[in-house]
């Protein structure tokens, strides 16, 4: 049985739709990314699941059970905001304690054996008594995982919970989130924007755009294969090249704009026109003289470990990703190859 039931969730803001039919199982255990852009309905979505937010059509089933009318305290779910939303004037322990004292859940000293526990699982034992504005925003952070785990909800709902954290912390805390996901196995739905964040924590991405599933898959799948020319782009900002799929000597071959061509798959079936999508890191940047397209170096970026080249090839600009052993300048003539089956391609 699926721990959270979705079906053709529709939500209206006046005559706006910014929910256009959306059902989604999520199963027990299960780790789910909403990903989209800002203002595609991913964070409606969680609200609906957490009853913040009322339907305008569909059901939302929780355990097998139909919440739709239900407020958010008989959900048994745990949402954990952006803010945080921690109680200045509570010490860490009684803002963990909080959603069990409101809930009348278990005994004052079951209730304490509850925090000391949360607060463990996520290394904060020792700052129990302290207040939160002695709290870094790591720590803060951790204070209120804590306190959305504590009552042990049935489901776990994050909403961009790592947004508010600078770069390294970020790392740290994904980190953390995966670790505490293995250990406790609590079924979560999780809002981003950052792909990174999607591709590193959940078992599987539903990819939202404009208040539709574009695509939904484990993280490989939904990366390597994009079924749209939009999962292609927002998942990885890959290159999108318009071209036409031929055959040529039996062998499925796209021509690009300005007459080259570049092998394709040989399981490869589409014909006529297409999009190609061709990610930065699977482009190699090779000498004039070497196979492979054509291209001219427009721009280059350091980004430390990498360099990111911009490149006019076939009357567009690409973007590739390459070591940094060796620089090209702005207006080298280079090369431009890839495998075969890097090539996705996008009928139409």
């Amino acid at each position: 049985m699926a721990q959270v039931t979705l079906h053709d969730i529709r939500k209206s803001f006046g005559a706006t739709e910014v929910l256009h039919g959306i059902s989604l199982d999520i199963a027990s255990g299960e780790f789910v990314g909403l990903l989209g852009a800002s203002g595609c309905g991913k964070t409606t979505l969680l609200r609906i699941v957490a009853g913040l937010e009322s339907v305008s059509a569909g059901t939302v089933a929780i355990a097998g059970r139909d919440v739709t009318q239900e407020p958010p305290e008989r959900r048994d779910i745990a949402m954990m905001f952006q803010s945080y939303a921690l109680l200045p004037h509570l010490s860490v322990f009684e803002n963990v304690r909080f959603p069990l004292r409101m809930r009348r859940i278990g005994t004052r000293e079951a209730q304490r054996e509850r925090v000391a526990a949360a607060l463990d699982t996520v290394q904060l034992g020792r700052l129990a008594d302290r207040r939160p504005r002695q709290l870094s925003g790591g720590q803060q952070q951790r204070v209120a995982l804590a306190r959305a785990i504590v009552s042990d909800p049935k489901v776990l709902l994050l909403d961009e919970p790592l947004s508010n954290l600078d770069a390294r912390l970020r790392e740290e805390m994904q980190v953390e989130l995966i670790e505490l996901h293995r250990r406790l196995r609590l079924t979560t739905l999780f809002v981003t924007h950052d792909q990174e964040e999607a591709l590193s924590l959940c078992d599987r991405i539903i990819l939202i755009n404009a208040g539709h599933i574009e695509q939904a898959g484990t993280p490989s799948e939904i990366y390597a294969r994009p079924a749209t020319e939009f999962a292609s782009s927002f998942l990885g900002s890959a290159n999108v090249v318009a071209a036409t799929i031929e055959e040529v000597e039996g062998r499925p071959v796209a021509l690009l704009g300005d007459g080259q061509r570049l092998a394709l798959a040989a399981s490869e079936r589409t014909r006529g026109r297409a999009k190609l999508v061709l990610r930065q890191e699977d482009l190699v940047l090779q000498p004039a003289g070497a196979e492979g397209l054509r291209a001219t170096v427009a721009t280059r970026v350091y980004l430390g470990a990498r360099i990111r080249y911009v490149v006019d090839c076939a009357g567009t600009r690409l973007r590739v990703l390459a070591g940094n052993d060796r620089l090209c300048q702005r207006g080298d003539a280079v090369r431009l190859a890839i495998r075969p089956e890097a090539v996705v391609v996008i009928p139409g």
